[in-house]
């Protein structure tokens, strides 16, 4: 074989390989915080749109069976990234757990503090002896502890019942007088549909610090994986892509998951649309320290 020859079939061997490369995506194992709703809708745009997929990524995505899944197997190496909230990273990292932040989903507050209007609590006063449901133990006793201390009042004055992810069934059914950790772009759209009145606390009006309510982590071990820019990079398309066409993402996602295709998550899905941070790398350093130093403060972590 001569030398032109050969040329050529190296060069040929190195396009077929490279080749064979590009197209062979790496998967990614994402754990969310909770069953799949519109506040995930990036996530599913960025698969249903073919993003992840342009950088060489296929993504699996877990819905755990309690909200505190997603960082245990992270931390176990059962997955690689787990959706989550501020308020328990702050704790997670302050236990010296190997967690860290690299991606930021919604970059304000959503949770809040849900009654059912003209019923036996018409402020935060009125919680004492009542019954409060909760999901996800470590972020919602953090803000609904900071709400009761307004009214002089502490965890140990009410109840706290722990419903899972049936926060709105356990209120309208009465086995609960009220519920922490609902978020204010879900349940009360549930509640009004279900033809009740409800009355919504907000916990930064009762002195908790702004945060981000929805942020994505991984194994610090991990944290400078370059798989995991192009995730975030393929994760700030699918927001600019999903705020520019918002009915035809929905039209796509609720035929994909035709079990949430109802008049709720539709409702759901375009109130949440402003809470999505366009630039999911971007983190307010000194916010998070500010929650930090207030968490510190209160006494929640140490």
């Amino acid at each position: 074989m001569n030398k032109t020859l050969r040329k050529i079939s190296v060069f040929l061997f190195f396009v077929f390989h490279l080749s064979a490369f590009a197209t062979e995506q790496k998967q990614l194992i994402v754990v969310l915080d909770w069953f799949i709703n519109p506040n995930h809708a990036p996530l599913f745009v960025a698969e249903q749109e073919g993003f992840f997929a342009m950088h060489g990524i296929k993504v699996k995505f877990i819905s755990p069976a309690d909200a505190s899944c997603g960082e245990k197997m992270v931390i176990a190496n059962q997955a690689d990234i787990a959706v989550t909230y501020q308020p328990a990273l702050v704790r997670h990292v302050t236990q010296k757990l190997p967690l860290a932040r690299f991606a930021t989903l919604i970059n304000v507050p959503l949770n809040c503090f849900i009654v059912l209007k003209n019923g036996k609590i018409n402020s935060i006063s009125d919680l004492k002896g009542k019954r409060i449901g909760y999901s996800d133990p470590a972020t919602d006793s953090i803000m609904f502890s900071t709400m009761l201390k307004a009214a002089n009042l502490c965890l140990s004055d009410v109840e706290l019942i722990n419903v899972k992810f049936n926060l709105t069934q356990a209120l309208l059914t009465g086995k609960i007088d009220g519920f922490t950790g609902g978020m204010r772009n879900f349940e009360p759209v549930a509640i009004k549909l279900a033809g009740k009145d409800l009355k919504v606390f907000y916990p930064e009006e009762y002195g908790f610090p702004k945060y981000d309510e929805l942020i994505l982590v991984t194994h610090k071990n991990k944290l400078h994986d370059p798989i995991l820019t192009k995730f975030t990079y393929a994760l700030r398309q699918a927001v600019a892509y999903l705020k520019k066409h918002p009915h035809e993402s929905w039209k796509k996602f609720s035929t994909n998951h035709p079990e949430l295709n109802n008049a709720l998550n539709k409702k759901v899905w375009f109130i949440t649309l402003p809470y999505f941070a366009d630039d999911p790398a971007k983190s307010n350093q000194a916010r998070y320290q500010k929650f930090a130093r207030f968490m510190l403060e209160s006494g929640m972590i140490k």
